[in-house]
């Protein structure tokens, strides 16, 4: 009996893993359609009696700004195209915060919160971490950084109800994500750590000065060169 469960999860575990491949291989490609937090959050919105907005508009990374990218390499990830998924120095910046006692953060790359949108459910537990480790490995040896992007600005939650940057765009500032000007990608991008509470127009205080961090920062950025790590 033992031995029968234990072909049984041996069968489940690899196909799973085929299926993550599958998966990866697919989306290199095939633009995501919807995602786990997508859901969880429709849901939500169903069970508390509320309005259910669901807005997602897939575009092109060549329709979107290049002020974009810029913003939220900024505001999340200052070394997305240098490091490999992972980049110790933010982890070891929110350990250190969180030691201090400061409001507790996390040292997710851009990488790694697309693996955990698409692919992962949300949450802290381990098991989801260490599946969030498989994917972000996985998506940065297929996909590259130019497609982690695209996949970024197009799954992440940019206002309640509100998926990637096309429906944000029209949503805060009623144009087309390619018409974005540097201080309206830094709005978007500024209320990335919690979307739901911020505004990225009319905004309070508190976002309008992250707004005018992440616009300077921008320009220090310059042009994002997808190709960084290749050319050292």
């Amino acid at each position: 009996m033992v031995r029968k469960l234990l072909r049984f999860f041996k069968k489940i575990v690899i196909w799973l893993f085929i299926l993550s491949i599958g998966f990866v291989i697919l989306y290199k490609w095939v633009p995501v359609p919807l995602t786990f937090t997508m859901i969880s959050r429709s849901v939500s919105q169903m069970i508390n009696g509320e309005k259910l907005v669901w807005k997602h508009d897939w575009v092109s990374i060549e329709n979107i700004s290049p002020y974009v990218p810029r913003a939220v390499i900024a505001s999340e990830d200052n070394l997305f195209t240098k490091h490999y998924g992972f980049s110790f120095k933010a982890i070891q910046k929110a350990y250190n915060e969180n030691e201090k006692g400061k409001k507790l953060r996390g040292g997710s790359t851009i990488s790694q919160q697309t693996a955990k949108n698409v692919f992962l459910w949300q949450g802290r537990n381990y098991i989801r971490k260490g599946l969030e480790v498989y994917f972000t490995g996985l998506i940065e040896l297929v996909w590259g950084k130019k497609r982690i992007m695209e996949v970024y600005l197009n799954s992440i939650e940019m206002g309640k109800g509100i998926y990637g940057i096309e429906a944000a765009s029209r949503y805060w500032y009623g144009k087309s994500a390619k018409n974005l000007t540097p201080i309206e990608a830094a709005g978007i991008a500024a209320i990335l750590p919690n979307p739901r509470k911020f505004k990225a127009s009319n905004s309070s205080n508190y976002t309008n000065l992250r707004k005018a961090k992440i616009q300077a920062l921008m320009f220090k950025i310059g042009k994002v060169d997808y190709n960084a790590r290749s050319n050292k």
